[in-house]
């Protein structure tokens, strides 16, 4: 099953360092990403897994809860937690789902169905595929997909960039243009009037084209 923007997020319930959870229960009202790894005691991800934890207190500033999956049981967890709090100088205070029977990464598409059911020699290469960030709203629908290399550490400072973009135009009839950063200059939607926006955007909005307006980012 692929799993594409817009689409109702797969539910599941599985053990995690913080006990077990049901996936929607535990996104309750907020925003999640879930990010995953294609194995414990990884060189890149034990970055990337470092670098969230220090990130955490940013994405709590927007209601998003953090969860990772490793295809490793959560015992492999809680020691890879001491190795990234000793080498990155964060301690992971967010949930790692243990996914042994691979369950999770099959639902999610991230390892087809006959991958198996065990996580039990199997290799990073692998599970090379399980390299992927999803970002999920609190209607428990996929707002974001990114998938990566095992060779590339992936880019958390772009993943809020992006929650910030996708929050503000979840509220707001705007979109947001290339390279876009939080303060800067928005785009209106097309399927505001002008005379709409004049109400909505009082402070005035540039007009390019007729399809591509400008206007100060909305508080």
């Amino acid at each position: 099953m692929s799993i594409r923007i817009n689409d109702q997020a797969p539910n599941f319930t599985a053990q995690t360092t913080h006990g077990e959870i049901d996936f929607h229960s535990w996104i309750g009202d907020s925003w999640a990403i879930l990010f995953s790894h294609p194995k414990d005691f990884t060189p890149v991800c034990t970055t990337e897994l470092g670098y969230m934890a220090g990130l955490e207190p940013e994405f709590k500033k927007r209601n998003c809860k953090i969860i990772g999956l490793s295809v490793d049981p959560v015992d492999n967890h809680a020691k890879w937690a001491g190795d990234i709090e000793e080498t990155q100088g964060h301690r992971v205070n967010y949930p790692m789902i243990g996914d042994p029977e691979l369950k999770v990464a099959k639902l999610y598409d991230m390892l087809p169905a006959d991958a198996g059911d065990s996580s039990e020699g199997r290799t990073p290469a692998n599970n090379a595929t399980v390299r992927t960030v999803f970002v999920i709203g609190p209607d428990k629908k996929i707002k974001l997909t990114l998938s990566y290399p095992m060779s590339t550490g992936r880019n958390f400072d772009e993943i809020l960039r992006v929650l910030d973009s996708i929050q503000l135009t979840a509220a707001h009839p705007v979109s947001t243009p290339v390279n876009w950063k939080p303060g800067d200059d928005v785009i209106i939607s097309t399927a505001v009037s002008d005379e709409q926006a004049q109400e909505k955007f009082p402070g005035g909005f540039k007009k390019l084209r007729p399809y591509l307006r400008f206007a100060a980012q909305p508080k």
